[in-house]
């Protein structure tokens, strides 16, 4: 397997198994970003440039607005602080907000895992968060909703569910886990805390929650509507949506959640951190009304073979992401383009599809 950080191989099959329509599903991107990791091998397909304009051309460690997919960080940040005894699974937020912070109670007390698997009962956004900067709602809605005006926004909602009950999905409930697992570490910012227990240890070095990149990287300028967009800011909820990640970072974190013990991929991790891969994958509970399944924030689809598919994505203004890993199939797909997923976002859909393809494919 492919050290993390190491020159793509070169796959001549990778343009053979990806469609061309994955390629052209995201017709306003200048920039698009496919990486495929198959039975111990690792391939890119990348095209254009960074910008329509002044760019520079796109390669696999070029950065990209991942939105939601942070999601799954901070779930990974969650898995390890548990297996480090800094927190436990079913600990009550509040324990670890900051002291005075109210957290509305409905039933029972909400829980670190409630908030990793949307079962919280909070609604998808903070109370007030749309009306705090109406000039920012077409371009950067989150920019101007702080970390204390999301505190206070958590005084004043009503949760719409007894805790553990329903699931519905909320950027307010992961954005307040993130919070959470700052306050058990003794306050660290979000975007510290993480690059220190899980970037750095599983050799992510696009990767950041932060908007510049390292020195030397390259990133991309999101397009949304045929407009260049600012730089997406959520300093409120950056749990929920602040990563900026590379096709090659997040082919390396895949190939982690699929084989959590092989060095070859994982590097040098802590054992807590080797235990969070395994832990961050395991199924929680089993979606209403289907067969679907979800971990702690990753989607699971299960297949006639008996096998999951596990998937996520996300979107900002001006930037579309996703990924993919079937463990038992040894296979994960990543995707990304520059440019805002729109209606019943297709490149998602094309990209899930793909991913579908390959592990139909003969092995």
């Amino acid at each position: 397997m492919t050290p993390p950080g190491a020159p793509a191989a070169a796959a001549p099959h990778l343009p053979e198994l990806l469609p061309g329509a994955l390629l052209s599903a995201a017709p306003g991107a200048s920039a698009v970003a496919v990486g495929l990791y198959r039975r111990g091998q690792r391939s890119f397909l990348v095209r254009g440039s960074t910008a329509r304009e002044g760019g520079v051309p796109v390669e696999p460690a070029t950065r990209f607005e991942v939105g939601s997919l942070s999601k799954t960080f901070t779930a990974l940040l969650f898995a390890e602080h548990a297996a480090r005894g800094v927190v436990g699974h079913h600990d009550p937020a509040a324990r670890h907000l900051p002291a005075g912070t109210y957290v509305p109670v409905r039933g029972t007390d909400i829980t670190l895992t409630h908030l990793a698997t949307h079962t919280s009962g909070l609604p998808r956004l903070p109370p007030g968060l749309l009306r705090s900067d109406i000039r920012r709602l077409p371009t950067n809605p989150y920019a101007g909703f702080t970390r204390a005006d999301v505190l206070r926004a958590l005084a004043r909602t009503r949760l719409r569910s007894r805790p553990g009950t329903r699931v519905r999905y909320s950027n307010f409930g992961v954005g307040l886990l993130g919070h959470a697992l700052c306050g058990a570490a003794g306050g660290l910012p979000y975007e510290d805390l993480l690059a220190a227990r899980v970037l750095r240890p599983l050799g992510l070095h696009d990767t950041s929650a932060t908007a510049a990149p390292p020195p030397g990287g390259t990133q991309v300028t999101g397009y949304g509507h045929g407009r260049a967009r600012p730089p997406f800011g959520i300093p409120g909820l950056p749990g929920a949506g602040a990563v900026r990640s590379s096709a090659r970072d997040l082919l390396t974190l895949a190939e982690a959640l699929i084989s959590p013990g092989d060095a070859a991929v994982t590097g040098a991790p802590s054992a807590p951190l080797r235990t969070a891969l395994e832990d961050v994958t395991r199924p929680r509970l089993v979606l209403p009304r289907s067969t679907s399944q979800l971990a702690l924030i990753w989607n699971i689809r299960l297949r006639a073979d008996g096998s999951g598919l596990y998937h996520h994505s996300g979107g900002t203004r001006g930037c579309t992401a996703f990924v993919a890993f079937s463990p038992r199939h040894d296979t994960a797909l990543v995707a990304l383009a520059n440019s805002s997923p729109g209606l019943h976002a297709p490149f998602v859909q094309q990209a899930y599809d793909t991913m579908s393809g390959l592990l139909r494919a003969p092995q």
